[in-house]
């Protein structure tokens, strides 16, 4: 029995389209223990397939599914739909199950109006889908046993139905770790969410109460993917940080067992304190971003945020001391949004100098309190999104509010975070710590990149860049030899005709970093650009067995007047060519 397992494309281009890009990490969890089982399952991320509805096509021809299983995270649902209707098409015995936080709450409208539809697994699906395949091999189609199973939605006599609720799994090491069959870097250690915000409808999906892994398996995990060449990883939880003295315990094992990793998380202002960021950062934690979403406290309270502003802002300050990237989230639009509160969020911004923020607008989706409460006070139902639509903007049911003006909003929200943003960067006071200099090194000089060659380096709204990314370079140096900074700080020299001041600083960076390819082919463009050929020769013949500098070496040993030299290396370029070609 073959089965796909696929996360399906959105109707929209987003602007920070890596948020949603990724396979939620419940699809790899669910195709473990189907593998684990003994079935042939696949995992296929046609997030950005919108536009190539062919390819869609003949791989579902070649494939040849059985079952397929979609992932719902309610924006891509149209994509699911698409995709489902497609696969009908093709075999119109072929099982198509939805799942995910979009399905669950959507069963009924989904089953109702879209017949390509079978089955919706509803909450924690793993237990639920690998017993729906099971039946589905042995009856070959659909049995009363589904009936009972728990956690699914299916057509009873032509009519939406719904099993009871599957209870949760208590012990989730029980599940097969998906590091052992698939690559990803979305990856959590537990679920569950304690807060009650309002948008959000994480709540109702998980519930409250917060499972975990154990601290061996999820770095078990952890280490498979680094073996593999996946060094750089995002911890998805809701909160990650919601047990300081287990996430002090991860971060102790990532560092006995030697994972060079690099990581970001998902906290609450209130759930962070020193010792956790330093054991974070000394881990590999690069990043934490924090929902803050209004800088007015009646706006936080209507969404049942519960953090407080004096909350806010040592949070921010502290993960910058530890050399922590603070990134807020901040939603616009919401209820009793003016330009007073809004004033109030940018404000907020001001103090807690964030070095990263992603706005968004205010949004209802299924399964949260605000979206429950827009249908009560419309008389609508479920039935909306039969429209072609993504979402449901929450100005559109406010007669307050216009799409002028939250567009203003917006706009007004972005020019004040960018035009603060150097002084954000410039005013960044990290802790004297010897034991994390290299760390905050590694800091500096990632933000310094952004600046020069970067998100922020062609912000119009945020002046003096360049500038702003040589003081962080410099800064990066003055605490430890950083790679990043050499080579950042010496191609703003190169950019700025200082030729001789970057060929010191490359020199001094690869004493300190001997063999670096970067370091190495930026020292040598700096003696072609003053026509030096026989130095840069005793730069790049460090590299030569490197196919990339062979034109450098030719480039040099043409100008030297060795052809013999350059013939071999034009021969040697031409036999990879073919090589590489070939192999293609």
């Amino acid at each position: 029995m073959k089965i796909l397992l696929i996360y399906p494309f959105f109707l929209e281009e987003r602007v920070h389209e890596e948020e949603i890009a990724a396979v939620p990490i419940g699809v790899y969890y669910v195709a473990a223990l189907l593998k684990d089982h003994g079935y042939d399952v696949e995992v296929i991320n046609w997030h950005g397939s919108r536009q190539h509805q062919n390819r869609i096509r003949q791989t579902l021809l070649i494939k040849k599914p059985d079952i397929i299983g979609f992932s719902i995270v309610h924006a891509n649902r149209w994509g699911g739909i698409d995709i489902a209707r497609l696969a009908k098409s093709i075999n119109p015995d072929v099982k198509v199950v939805f799942g995910g936080i979009g399905a669950t709450f959507l069963w009924r409208h989904l089953l109702t109006h879209f017949e390509h539809i079978d089955y919706v697994v509803l909450g924690e699906g793993e237990r639920t889908f690998l017993e729906l395949v099971r039946t589905l091999e042995c009856r070959n189609g659909h049995s009363p046993a589904l009936d009972t199973l728990p956690g699914l939605a299916l057509r009873v006599d032509g009519k939406p139905f719904k099993t009871a609720p599957v209870k949760p799994i208590e012990n989730l090491d029980q599940l097969p770790p998906p590091a052992r069959y698939f690559d990803f870097q979305h990856i959590a250690m537990t679920r569950g969410c304690p807060g009650r915000c309002s948008f959000c409808g994480s709540v109702r999906f998980w519930g409250r109460r917060v499972r975990s892994h154990s601290v061996a398996y999820f770095v078990n995990q952890l280490e498979l993917l680094s073996a593999r060449g996946i060094t750089f990883l995002y911890f998805s939880d809701d909160t990650f940080t919601l047990k300081p003295k287990r996430v002090i315990q991860v971060c102790r094992e990532i560092i006995r067992r030697g994972l060079k990793i690099t990581w970001q998380a998902i906290s609450k202002v209130n759930s962070i304190n020193d010792d956790m960021l330093y054991w974070m950062r000394k881990a590999g934690c690069i990043q934490i971003s924090f929902g803050v979403e209004s800088g007015a406290p009646e706006i936080r309270n209507l969404l049942c945020k519960d953090i407080q502003t004096k909350q806010i802002r040592p949070a921010f300050k502290s993960c910058v001391r530890y050399g922590i990237l603070a990134r807020a989230y901040f939603i616009y639009g919401a209820p009793g949004e003016t330009w007073q509160t809004i004033n109030a969020t940018m404000d907020l911004i001001s103090q807690i100098k964030p070095l990263s923020v992603i706005f968004y607008i205010m949004t209802l989706f299924p399964g949260t309190e605000l979206y429950e409460n827009y249908l009560k006070k419309s008389g609508l139902t479920d039935d909306i999104w039969l429209q072609r639509i993504e979402d449901l903007l929450y100005f559109e049911s406010d007669p307050g509010l216009d799409k002028e003006t939250i567009l203003a909003f917006g706009k007004r929200l972005r020019q004040h975070f960018q035009l603060g943003l150097p002084e954000f960067a410039l005013d960044i006071k990290v802790a004297e710590n010897d034991k994390l200099k290299a760390q905050r090194a590694d800091f500096l000089s990632r933000l310094a990149l952004t600046f020069s060659h970067g998100d922020y380096s062609n912000l119009q709204s945020t002046p003096a860049p360049l500038k702003v990314a040589r003081i962080l370079f410099e800064r990066a140096l003055n605490l430890c030899p950083d790679h990043r900074a050499f080579w950042g700080l010496a191609l703003i020299y190169q950019q700025k005709g200082l030729e001789e001041k970057a060929e010191t600083l490359l020199k001094k960076g690869l004493k300190h970093f001997p063999g670096s390819k970067e370091l190495t082919l930026n020292l040598a463009n700096s003696y072609f650009k003053r026509a030096d050929y026989r130095n840069a020769l005793d730069v790049l013949i460090a590299l030569e067995a490197q196919p990339e500098v062979w034109p450098q070496l030719i480039h040099c040993y043409q100008a030297l007047g060795n052809m013999p030299k350059a013939r071999s290396y034009f021969e040697k370029l031409q036999a990879n060519s073919t090589s590489t070609n070939y192999q293609g």
